[in-house]
């Protein structure tokens, strides 16, 4: 049985001091799918010109952020890694002829731990990172998430975590007591119905198609993880949309699950 493919819109790194209904989903989320092997995670926070996966025993927790509060700089989600999973999807990288490096020591930055804290809190799973390529296209990432699908059979858990939508200086600009901007809302609605209607090649081609492309993602790095899940959730996946959720005025926090 093929284990589901996950993107996780993250949000900021206060989710766990602060779960709210995004990490009630998330619970609920990690309790209904089957506990996988390992976990693959892709995060939009590590970006490398070569595609890289960290071979860490034991990952550190990474607080990649500053001026938050001090607790939040105390958490830890000390999962054990999975080197033995970083150098199978290596293997296939090579077998699709993508090259790819190691990392030794990369850790677990919060694109990957603020979510897993939810879905496996007793950081009992496995779990490695794969980097993004900011200078590379949805089509590139795609790509990636296609030579990554035989994993799915040995029950590895691809967890792509980034965000539907992703402008922070417009979010640092945007009462949180207004309403959601239709620049927001009909972004997520377009993504959301091509999502359905597996309309792969639009969704590749969001920059040109969607609406209000450029103002939900000034750059694409937050949006690059979701190619990566889309492409290992095959051509014909069923989509579940979960956690249709608006935070700090216009972040959305959709997340979905392909099977």
């Amino acid at each position: 049985m093929k284990t589901p493919v996950l993107f996780i819109s993250h949000g900021a790194p206060t989710l766990p001091l602060q779960p709210g209904d995004t990490g009630q989903s998330w619970s609920e989320l990690g309790r209904r799918i089957p506990k996988p092997a390992s976990i693959l995670s892709i995060s939009a926070h590590w970006e490398t010109v070569v595609p890289t996966l960290s071979l860490a025993g034991n990952p550190a927790t990474i607080h990649d952020f500053s001026g938050f509060p001090e607790e939040l700089y105390r958490l830890l989600y000390p999962a054990p890694g999975a080197p033995e999973l970083a150098r199978a999807a290596a293997n296939l990288f090579t077998q699709s002829g993508i090259d790819a490096e190691f990392d030794n020591i990369r850790g677990l930055d919060h694109g990957s731990w603020v979510p897993l804290t939810f879905l496996y809190p007793h950081a009992d799973v496995p779990v490695t990172q794969l980097s993004l390529q900011p200078g590379r296209d949805p089509a590139w990432h795609y790509a990636l998430g296609r030579a990554l699908a035989p994993l799915r059979e040995q029950g590895v858990l691809i967890m792509a975590s980034g965000s539907i939508t992703h402008n922070l200086r417009a979010l640092f600009s945007h009462p949180q007591s207004a309403p959601v901007p239709s620049w927001v809302s009909e972004f997520c609605d377009w993504m959301a119905d091509k999502i359905a209607a597996c309309d792969i090649e639009s969704l590749l081609a969001y920059r040109e198609r969607a609406p209000h492309a450029a103002l939900n993602h000034p750059t694409d790095e937050h949006l690059l993880p979701f190619f990566v899940a889309l492409g290992a959730a095959g051509v014909e996946y069923q989509s579940q949309h979960l956690n249709q959720v608006m935070t700090y005025g216009f972040l959305a926090m959709d997340s979905w699950r392909f099977d």
